[in-house]
């Protein structure tokens, strides 16, 4: 079964700050070997967060791409503003407004909470739809 994370940026409020946050969850996943999927909202927000990914640590690369390029295929970082489905199965980053709808298929998910009101809104309605299937969920406070 999934295992939900929610992390609780508690004085963070911007949607850069939840990009930055995400770029750091993606270092330390890739840092344990994993796949990650980052579900975004449309294209916009596609090349925002591969935007951020490149410039997160000038000193290393997260070798990352978007989701139908030809580099998507062979990379353990895949962004994604569509339903597609890629080969990744280990963590799930949702940057969406929405559950997306594959995410059971992966071990992890991460939902990335900052103090902006409609994100607040989404994140609840989120953490409602887990918790009535029964998701393992653990919540974590940062003060960001």
């Amino acid at each position: 079964m999934t295992q939900i994370d929610f992390y609780v940026l508690e004085i963070a409020n911007s949607l850069e700050a939840q990009r930055d946050f995400a770029c750091r969850l993606v270092d330390k996943a890739m840092q344990q070997g994993n796949q990650i999927l980052i579900a975004t909202e449309n294209a916009s927000h596609s090349q925002a967060i591969d935007d951020q990914l490149w410039r997160f640590r000038p000193e290393s690369f997260l070798p990352h791409a978007i989701a139908g390029s030809a580099e998507a295929a062979d990379t353990p970082i895949v962004i994604s503003h569509n339903e597609n489905d890629v080969e990744h199965h280990d963590v799930l980053i949702n940057l969406r407004h929405s559950v997306p709808k594959q995410f059971s298929r992966f071990e992890r998910l991460v939902e990335i909470v900052v103090q902006q009101a409609e994100i607040l809104d989404l994140s609840r309605k989120n953490f409602a739809f887990y918790k009535k299937r029964g998701y393992p969920i653990n919540t974590h406070k940062l003060k960001m």
